[in-house]
């Protein structure tokens, strides 16, 4: 699903998190339930405001005290970006001499202006400055600029034009960075969708309509690598299940070390079933709606068959694997229900490849030789029989040869005891791997960086808490794990490592005002790269909520995390309404010690309120035991983890139980409708639906699947979907918000709901639509629109 949403003011918000299928008939329904509902819903909400309105309120308007001096926290104030951090990113520069030599160059961004730098010399000079491209009588705006490693050229990215939520369409030039001239990377009508520099230099992958096409720099010729590219077959970058669900990005071609061959994989979506989307205010002067139709596969049906094929560019030409290498001929894993999950170069000419069975309960290892197109199977894993599952990870990091490294090798996550952490694999081939670390905590997203001077490893982990993430170090051989951060300080931390891993882009998120090092890891010094000395005096002045972290203990094997904000010059006397924020998706975390002004800081403040999270069993960085638990049987453990939370809280003098309520997005809709269903309205009498899904059949099948099987496997599906209509009879009142145009969780997921509700001739509920918005709701001010609705609709039945 899903990824974590930051499209709106809340840390760590996940849409489900991540297309499409209807028939005509859906058409003309959406056209009626849009249009109809514009007028419908207008009157029924302006009753309701008119019985709520008369006579006297219940509950007097909040008016939070600010303290004298201090200023306000406002929505306004968060929109117009006070509370932003800023930071920079980076673009590390790699050179023959980067493994062994590393002199840390790399390009920061100045006002536009691209500066080269290094930590070991002072010299830095312009490389591009500029916001616009001139070429021809047109001029192109400036999106991105992707510098090639020997400073040479430069990939001027220009009008981008979004395609999914990692995927977009641009129209690319080629700067020589002598001259400063430019030229475009293709000729042709269609516009780029990708571009990727070979590590030498000398060549650029893309792709155009579905097809592969590599510039070679030195003669200045393009060759087309592909040609079935089209509707139906993706070559070079993933289809829309793919990019949502397994990559989280745009790309599927990957170039060997030594750039000469290039791995790219191919989807073929003629099976996959289409799923129909209306839009209906593109264009101001639209009559009929404009239908896309998108192949997306869900529950039990087909998925996107994916194979891959190598291209030698020494030799321009590409080649595959034949039918009866072992690869197409896996007992276990039938070829069309395969999912390739992750592609890394293990050497020049090899390459591995994890596949996983299409419920994800069967990992299996292939490492392919590109120059003699076979491959061999190196490894199997079975989780089918633990209830566990394997997630999708793209953390393999290669371990090059050397004098004291006789075997090119790999690092990569395994399950040790029920936690993730790192082990090492040389050779390649290996079955038995050294474990490099163990203990009841996990590493995040793998190796960070190795280090082939020193042979050290570097990692981020949850050792000391599974809200922080700090930085350490282990040398190859297992030994000798040292902390790089300070543990004893409460942080959060995330890094950028130069090419030969000398040197690192150290940024502090958290919870303290954010700011970035740059550190030499050889000779133990460091420099201040950004240290918002201007946001840390703007936080003086306001008047901001406070919030406390800790666990709470609600019966189960562990305690769950939880942070709770307050509200300004709060007062354990008095008695303030409640609002727990949810996600709560398999693996996710809402519970993060960063920095934050969000959403929740907002209705603390403008509302007096009280805002809690909590993350309940499935979510991640407390084991496998805590996670695996929701297999097969989503909506359950998880609602009642929020139940026996908010138990809690409402037991505390300083809660109003009768202004209680509960809100989150995509997943965390989900969860505030199954929690609401399971409720009754005996804890939460309120609560906000933004984005849900309602019926796990109607999801994606490759995230829904890994969690809950095919539905011809698991009968639990009906249990998981939101089903029990006549519960939510018992909650005052709850809201529902959705996008028409959403690719990720359909419209469809909305409006199956709401006919069960007509159904039931249940009336207690308020809908907002927003017209062509993708599942982020932010088309034609709808971003703005959203939040406004969630904060004034809270304000309105709380008061």
């Amino acid at each position: 699903m899903m990824e974590y949403k930051n499209g709106g003011y809340e840390s760590g918000e996940r849409p489900v998190y991540r297309p499409q299928r209807l028939w005509n008939s859906f058409l003309v329904l959406s056209l009626i339930l849009v249009y109809g509902s514009s007028l419908l819903l207008g009157q029924i909400n302006q009753l309701y405001y008119n019985h709520k309105n008369t006579g006297a309120l219940k509950h007097k308007p909040a008016s939070p005290i600010v303290p004298e001096g201090k200023l306000p926290l406002t929505f306004q104030a968060l929109r117009n970006g006070t509370f932003a951090p800023e930071r920079k990113s980076i673009q590390w520069l790699r050179t023959d001499k980067s493994l062994n030599e590393d002199s840390g160059e790399y390009i920061v961004v100045d006002d536009g202006n691209y500066v080269l730098k290094s930590l070991t010399g002072s010299e830095e000079r312009s490389l591009f400055s500029g916001t616009s491209v001139e070429y021809g009588d047109q001029t192109f705006k400036v999106e991105d600029v992707v510098f090639s490693d020997n400073l040479k050229h430069a990939l001027i990215v220009c009008n981008k034009v979004k395609n999914w939520r990692h995927s977009f369409f641009a129209t690319y030039f080629i700067l020589d960075v002598e001259s400063q001239t430019t030229s475009p990377l293709y000729d042709g009508d269609s516009l780029v969708a990708l571009a990727k520099w070979s590590p030498d230099s000398s060549s650029v992958a893309f792709i155009v309509d579905n097809n592969v096409y590599v510039k070679d720099l030195v003669s200045k010729t393009v060759h087309q690598v592909t040609t079935e590219g089209g509707t139906e077959i993706f070559y070079g970058k993933p289809d829309w299940v793919y990019e949502e669900e397994v990559f989280e990005g745009d790309t599927s071609m990957w170039w060997s070390p030594n750039s000469e061959f290039l791995t790219i994989l191919r989807f073929n979506d003629t099976l996959v079933p289409k799923f129909p989307i209306p839009y209906f205010v593109q264009h101001d002067d639209d009559i009929y709606p404009e239908l896309r139709e998108l192949k997306y596969p869900k529950p039990g049906y087909s998925n996107p068959k994916v194979d891959f094929v190598v291209y030698d560019a020494k030799n321009a030409k590409l080649t595959s694997l034949d039918s009866s290498d072992p690869f197409y001929n896996d007992e276990d894993i039938p070829n069309d229900e395969r999912l390739i999950t992750e592609v890394k170069w293990v050497g020049d000419t090899r390459f591995l490849l994890k596949i996983t069975n299409r419920e994800s309960d069967i990992l299996k290892f292939f490492i392919v030789d590109a120059s003699t197109m076979e491959s061999l199977l190196r490894r199997s894993d079975f989780g089918g029989h633990t209830n566990s599952w394997f997630e999708i990870s793209h953390n393999l990091l290669y371990v090059p040869k050397s004098d004291t490294r006789p075997e090119d090798g790999y690092i990569d996550i395994i399950d040790v005891d029920g936690y993730d952490h790192l082990a090492y694999f040389s050779p390649p081939e290996t079955q038995t791997p050294l474990v490099l670390t163990s203990g009841e905590w996990e590493v995040v997203d793998g190796a960070a960086a190795f280090d082939s001077v020193t042979n050290k490893i570097y990692f981020i982990s949850t050792e000391k808490s599974s809200v922080e993430r700090h930085l350490y170090s282990i040398n190859l051989d297992g030994s000798n794990k040292t902390s790089i951060t300070n543990v004893e300080e409460k942080g959060w931390h995330s890094v950028s490592f130069s090419a030969g891993s000398r040197f690192l882009l150290l940024n502090y998120d958290g919870p303290g005002v954010p700011h970035q090092r740059l550190l030499d890891l050889h000779a133990n010094t460091e420099e201040s790269f950004t240290t918002n000395e201007k946001l840390l005096s703007v936080l003086e002045q306001y008047a901001i909520p406070s919030r406390t972290f800790g666990e709470v203990d609600v019966g189960v094997e562990q305690k769950l995390n939880y942070h709770e904000t307050l509200p300004v010059n709060f007062d354990p006397s008095k008695k303030y309404p409640l609002l727990f924020f949810v996600y709560g998706g398999p693996g996710s975390q809402l519970v993060q010690n960063t920095f934050s002004v969000s959403f929740s800081a907002i209705v603390a403040a403008e509302l007096d309120a009280v805002v809690v999270t909590v993350d309940g069993r499935g979510t991640g960085f407390k084991g496998k035991a805590f996670r695996n638990i929701v297999r097969d049987n989503l909506g359950h453990y998880e609602v009642i983890d929020q139940l026996a939370t908010a138990k809690q809280w409402v037991s505390k003098p300083y809660i109003d139980e009768e202004r209680t309520a509960i809100w989150g997005w995509s997943y965390g809709g989900y969860m505030t409708l199954k929690t609401l269903e399971a409720d009754k309205g005996n804890i939460f009498k309120y609560g906000m639906s933004v984005a849900p899904v309602t019926n796990w059949r109607l999801y994606d099948s490759v995230y829904t699947e890994r969690y809950m099987h095919t539905p011809q496997q698991n009968s639990g599906y009906y249990n998981s979907s939101v089903h029990e209509i006549a519960n939510f009879s018992g909650v005052k009142r709850f809201l529902l918000m959705h996008g028409t145009g959403d690719d990720n969780v359909h419209f469809q997921n909305s409006l199956k709901f709401l006919d069960m509700l007509d159904l039931e001739g249940l009336e207690n509920y308020d809908v907002h639509v927003f017209p062509d918005s993708d599942h982020s709701i932010s088309y034609h001010n709808a971003n703005r629109i959203v939040y406004d609705k969630l904060l004034n609709w809270l304000k309105k039945n709380w008061t």
